[in-house]
């Protein structure tokens, strides 16, 4: 796909629900009792992929339309022991996640994906679940892998790396475990899980640094309005932040704090962003923002800024190479084992397009030049977050980005090129 040179965004859009709270929607209503409705459901091919792997155990779930789903729950025990292994396809939510409810069922279950979950690494979740009681089998630490459960008990548990998907599965897991399962976050992460749980009256304790869970009697969700999805939002405020003469509004977009440090970023950097009509739904902060274009400085983005923006970190890089002097990201090492190694796939593709970018063990370093680099060719890697930055590049380059495996962004946001291109002006 060819991403022709833009002139400016602007417009009005809204951008599809967000995936890491559809996703828990799904799981949480899976376990719970009666119906929960979805409505604002981010359909994507992750998160079909949880709406498959709770259909094959025994879920009934029902679509009305394209953004709105409604989960016959099974109740906590409910699920049933399927005879093949589960498929997550390219969602490490979704095997990660599922993992920690499914030790508390009776059975065994295997759970798998395709190729690049495959190469991603699950000792993080087999190590404590293990410690929780659970049986847990990998293949060399890597999916496929198969879990039961075993007579849980609840454990105290320190993250050596800051993981929500990692917090997530003790915390389901938890759930079914004899006493209080806390988890310690050496760094905040996204706190989606806990604020869905506590919704559906799970015993949820919050304290700085770290939350807890017991065991739960019964769950019970009900509704879930999702909010705009803030990672899919991102690619529209960059373009619009660095395209002169723009001005985008996003409507009814997730403001997780736990999410939104591109924009604190960028705000330093000298970005004109503007959140109004704030409010709070199902527990999820949401709002508008209104993005206008502005000259961009240079800055560092420290590890503790990283897990509240770790799939933005990407788009941070091509906004630093559009503004005035050295950046850096440090304590990104995580970026390493997503879907692709993005902190190699950001630097190759990026200096491909002419932008002097130089990778790091854990991180990256740019040196921005506030003028468009020239363009060229790169590839995604299959990786959704890396086509997406090809795609904001194409517009800010002088002679367009001639991007492949384009595809990609249908594992989070099946419309996304349709959207960019009704607001990009040429």
């Amino acid at each position: 796909m060819k991403i022709e040179p833009a002139a400016s965004i602007a417009g009005h859009i809204a951008v599809p629900g967000d995936k890491s709270i559809s996703h828990r929607a799904v799981m949480v209503g899976a376990v719970s009792e009666g119906e929960t409705t979805v409505h604002g459901f981010g359909r994507s091919g992750d998160t079909e992929a949880t709406i498959a792997a709770v259909r094959a155990l025994g879920v009934t779930v029902d679509e009305d339309d394209v953004d709105t789903i409604r989960v016959q729950g099974a109740v906590l025990l409910g699920l049933r022991e399927e005879s093949g292994p589960l498929d997550c396809g390219n969602s490490g939510t979704t095997l990660r996640l599922l993992a920690g409810l499914l030790v508390g069922q009776t059975g065994r279950y295997g759970l798998t994906g395709d190729d690049s979950l495959r190469g991603r690494p699950v000792d993080r979740i087999a190590a404590p679940l293990a410690e929780m009681g659970a049986h847990v089998e990998t293949t060399d630490g890597k999916p496929p892998l198969t879990v039961a459960g075993n007579g849980l008990k609840g454990i105290r548990y320190e993250l050596p790396v800051a993981s929500a998907q990692v917090k997530s599965c003790l915390l389901h897991a938890g759930l079914y475990a004899d006493g209080r399962t806390t988890v310690v976050e050496p760094l905040p992460t996204r706190d989606h899980t806990e604020i869905m749980l506590a919704a559906a009256g799970a015993p949820v304790i919050r304290k700085p640094g770290r939350v807890s869970v017991g065991p739960a009697e019964r769950l019970l969700l009900g509704e879930v309005d999702v909010p705009g999805d803030f990672s899919a939002a991102a690619p529209f405020v960059v373009a619009a932040t660095l395209l002169p003469g723009s001005e985008l509004t996003i409507h009814d977009v997730g403001l997780n704090p736990r999410r939104t440090a591109l924009l604190n970023v960028l705000e330093r950097m000298g970005a004109r962003i503007t959140a109004f009509h704030r409010r709070r739904s199902g527990g999820e902060p949401v709002g508008d923002l209104v993005v206008q274009s502005a000259e961009l400085v240079a800055t560092t983005v420290r590890a503790a800024e990283v897990p509240r923006m770790v799939d933005e970190l990407p788009l941070f890089a091509l906004a630093a190479a559009c503004a005035r002097g050295e950046s850096s990201v440090e304590g990104a090492r995580e970026l390493r084992v997503k879907e692709t190694d993005r902190i190699e796939t950001v630097t190759t593709s990026l200096r491909a397009l002419g932008i002097r970018i130089q990778n790091r063990d854990d991180g990256f370093g740019v040196r921005g030049v506030p003028t468009r680099p020239k363009g060229g060719g790169m590839g995604s890697g299959g990786d959704h977050r890396i086509a997406m930055l090809g795609a904001v590049a194409g517009l800010m380059s002088r002679e367009g980005v001639e991007l492949e495996d384009a595809e990609a962004v249908a594992v989070s946001f099946p419309g996304f090129f349709e959207l960019l291109d009704s607001v990009t002006q040429r």
